[in-house]
């Protein structure tokens, strides 16, 4: 055999290896992704399940606030359409940004459902209240947490198939769109210092 052949045959290995490399490497960054929103859709999952308990327990005390009740149940059920959407689209970037619309609305609801509670001290001091308000807090570090997880997959898989030399071949393995983030809403308003004054 001669020289050049060998070199020839070598070169070709080398190439296919790496080809295979590159697919396989898009292949596990993509999946990572794809179960860091598994993990969020868990977690929402959870939110959704406790809020209606929180309200069912604190309807009792609150008689006089409905309207801030229904809104956070409102809030939620478009919160729980908006991760269905989601989770049915693959995760395409309109179907992350509704859902982040639909999150935002209902940290608001809850924010307010949280400062209603602080007037009523006899429904801070029940013991379910409590119970559910720590697990909701316990969720929502969750949530936080898997959100970020769920971000930095995304980042690892664009960054990847967008360098070279995979972003040649990225898009004939199927990769062509790139992974959105899950940002909320009201991210804008978050990222501004808050005016303190006296």
């Amino acid at each position: 055999m001669e020289l050049t052949t060998i070199i020839s045959i070598v070169v070709t290995v080398i190439i296919i290896g790496y080809i295979i490399a590159v697919y396989n490497s898009l292949v596990s960054l993509r999946n990572r992704h794809q179960n860091a929103f598994s993990q969020i859709d868990v977690q929402l999952k959870r939110r959704y399940d406790l809020i209606p308990n929180l309200v069912e327990t604190a309807k009792g005390y609150l008689k006089h606030e409905r309207e801030t009740l229904e809104a956070v149940i409102s809030a939620r059920n478009q919160a729980r359409a908006g991760l269905e959407s989601a989770m049915a689209s693959a995760q395409s970037a309109g179907a992350l940004q509704q859902l982040g619309v639909a999150e935002s609305g209902l940290q608001a609801a809850m924010g307010k459902f949280n400062l209603v509670v602080e007037d009523y001290p006899e429904l801070k001091a029940d013991a379910q209240m409590q119970q559910l308000s720590e697990e909701l807090t316990s969720t929502e570090n969750r949530v936080a947490f898997a959100r970020q997880g769920f971000n930095d997959a995304v980042i690892e898989y664009n960054e990847y198939k967008q360098s070279f030399p995979p972003i040649l071949l990225a898009g004939v393995f199927g990769h062509k769109a790139d992974a959105s983030l899950l940002e909320m809403a009201d991210r804008e308003q978050i990222q501004q210092a808050p005016s303190v004054s006296f």
